[in-house]
């Protein structure tokens, strides 16, 4: 069967094993194709593609409900619910999103893109089963990884107490973004290693052709498979929190998952299926390098190199430096992670200091809080994590941090939009989380030069700071050199008599270009570079504020950077801004930054005709 005949799971169900080995090939070449072009998630794509279509095959979906967490390895999904002609726009602006969206198919019912939440949102959906008297299977696909982060835990515990019936399949790939660390870890990697539970297996089933006693011999120790299991396999974990475990199968062998699946559909109660998985199956590039075709740029699929070579490096990899030589200055200094250290530019780091690198998995909440009491023990600890993470963490950053004052660091990446990614990882919230907090500084770097002194300030930093920079880095050291840096003074990049601009981090260079812009109509422009967010420097913005004057931001308007200065000039008696430029409030969708920055009407050209537009007017 050719893949772009499938229209839906049922198209799917009939096939034979052979067919079904040639359509898994298909779905591999597909997206190892139009992810080499468009970028995205390509290793834990591939290692589930045999999952998926056993999932397809047994449950009958949309009636029947998967939830997948995070939803990076949804695109074999996407390829069997009806969306082959449209999988080439993947993660294109207006195309078909990276992970699930409901808008997109009915098969679609939950939204996700951040880890270890899908087995609460499979709860709540079993339980709106049960209350409505329906009878459909709920599933949860969860990788390894994800049981890293507490909420799985919460979910686990809650769902096997109520005994709701449902189905959780651990996809086992031994990966997460990072490496999985952590005692779950180790337990999983005790049930995956198990080879006498596989070779006995193995030879129970070759028992089956024994002729005579074959058959008979093989019944009785088929339903003695609880006790066989159990002598080789500790599987205590999930049956203390109520669970029955399947497991550890093989999820590249369609066989052996279906059969484990229709077995699970018949149980009354909540269960585990431990499916183990290669990220990048099928892929030679990606399974050597995981870690690297998690996600990945655009890339030739002879050779697995990026298609386009970086001309600058990344803010992370800058940072990464700077904390490296901090570190070998300080003995104080540690790095956290939150099962992104590569993501994030700490692996550097790791490789010259391991013992002073915490990687605590996928929770960001810990993370803050053991940053905390790294603190209070009197080490500088850094946190790394993207702006859309840190969410995650909003109460540990305010009581367990911001509270006691504590010289805690948090490395905001990936603020502002990231891009292909798409609503669930803009970072475009944490300045309206942190700036309302008592005694956190807030800084935002303009470029690579400048983020290397801010790190260097950070080493005495009396309480909590934050850094946030974008995914696009920026280097104006040409045009305006970066000497020195200090918390609560602006930068004036540009003078100009007839009106100001303000601009937060990334917008600096777009400020730039408007002043360049704006003189060619005859409109003089003075840029302010305002690296730190928090406090604001009323003593330069108040001289400006004696000509109309405007602020830019690649964050939410609300609660952002222009509703902070509005509400001290309200204070202090001055002038408002005559317009304010940020990302209105909305949920933006996926494309690269520049077309989003366009679509959002903040782009150098478009912000020029609103400036000059607000200028005629007055």
């Amino acid at each position: 069967m050719r893949l772009e005949d499938v229209h839906s799971p049922e198209d799917i169900k009939d096939l034979s094993w052979e067919e079904l080995t040639d359509l898994a090939g298909q779905i591999r070449s597909e997206i190892v194709s139009t992810v080499s072009h468009r970028g995205g998630h390509l290793a834990s794509n591939l290692g589930v593609v045999e999952l998926t279509l056993a999932l397809h095959r047994v449950f009958d979906m949309p009636e029947d409900k998967i939830v997948f967490d995070v939803g990076h390895q949804s695109y074999v999904h996407k390829l069997l619910t009806g969306r082959y002609w449209r999988f080439r726009t993947l993660r294109s602006f207006g195309g078909l999103a990276g992970f699930p969206k409901k808008s997109e198919s009915p098969y679609d019912v939950f939204e996700t893109g951040h880890s270890s939440t899908a087995i609460s949102a499979a709860l709540g959906l079993a339980r709106a089963r049960d209350l409505q008297g329906k009878t459909h299977q709920v599933v949860a696909l969860v990788g390894d990884g994800a049981l890293t982060g507490g909420m799985c835990y919460e979910a686990l515990n809650d769902a096997g107490n109520a005994e709701t019936r449902m189905i959780v399949i651990l996809n086992d790939n031994e990966m997460s973004i990072s490496p999985n660390v952590g005692g779950l870890s180790r337990h999983l990697t005790d049930l995956r290693v198990s080879k006498g539970w596989w070779s006995t297996k193995r030879r129970v089933r070759r028992l089956e052709k024994v002729p005579v006693i074959g058959k008979p011999l093989y019944r009785f120790i088929h339903l003695s498979k609880s006790f066989v299991k159990s002598w080789f396999v500790d599987e205590g974990f999930f049956s203390a929190l109520g669970f029955h475990y399947y497991g550890p199968i093989d999820g590249h062998d369609l066989k052996s998952m279906e059969h484990t699946f229709r077995l699970a559909r018949e149980s009354e109660g909540p269960v585990v299926i431990h499916v183990l998985t290669h990220k990048g199956y099928g892929y030679e590039k990606a399974e050597e390098h995981p870690e690297q075709f998690h996600g990945t740029p655009p890339f030739y699929v002879e050779t697995g190199d990026a298609r386009k070579a970086k001309k600058l490096p990344g803010y992370g990899e800058v940072m990464g430096e700077e904390l490296a030589e901090l570190a070998q200055k300080d003995p104080r200094v540690v790095a956290v992670s939150a099962a992104m250290i590569g993501g994030t530019g700490l692996t550097a780091f790791q490789k010259r200091f391991p013992e002073r690198m915490f990687d605590v998995g996928i929770a960001e909440g810990h993370a803050v809080t053991m940053a905390a009491g790294l603190a209070t023990g009197g080490m500088r600890p850094y946190f790394a994590v993207y702006a859309t993470f840190f969410q995650r963490s909003y109460d540990q950053m305010i009581h367990d941090v911001a509270m006691q004052g504590l010289p805690v660091v948090f490395l905001l990446d990936r603020a502002g939009l990231v891009g292909e990614d798409g609503a669930t990882h803009h970072g475009v919230f944490d300045l309206a989380a942190m700036l309302p907090v008592p005694g956190m500084t807030i800084l935002a770097p303009r470029d690579l030069q400048e983020l290397r002194l801010m790190m260097r300030w950070t080493i005495d930093a009396p309480g909590p700071v934050a850094i946030r920079y974008g995914r696009h880095p920026e280097d104006m050291e040409a045009d305006y050199p970066c000497k020195r840096f200090s918390v609560g003074k602006w930068e004036p990049l540009e003078r100009g008599k007839d009106c100001a601009l303000f601009c937060v981090g990334s917008m600096n260079p777009i400020g730039a270009e408007m002043h360049r812009l704006l003189r060619a109509k005859g409109i003089e422009a003075a840029v302010i570079n305002c690296s730190t967010v928090k406090p604001l420097d009323l003593e330069l913005l108040h001289c400006m504020t004696d000509r109309p004057w405007f602020t830019l931001e690649e964050h939410l308007l609300s609660g952002g950077f222009g509703d902070t200065v509005t509400a001290a000039c309200r204070e202090q008696g001055w002038p408002a801004p005559a317009a304010c430029f940020g990302i209105p409030e909305t949920f933006v969708q996926h494309g690269s930054r520049r077309q989003l920055l366009k679509y959002l009407g903040l782009d150098a050209e478009q912000l020029t005709e609103r400036v000059a537009a607000i200028l005629k007017d007055r």
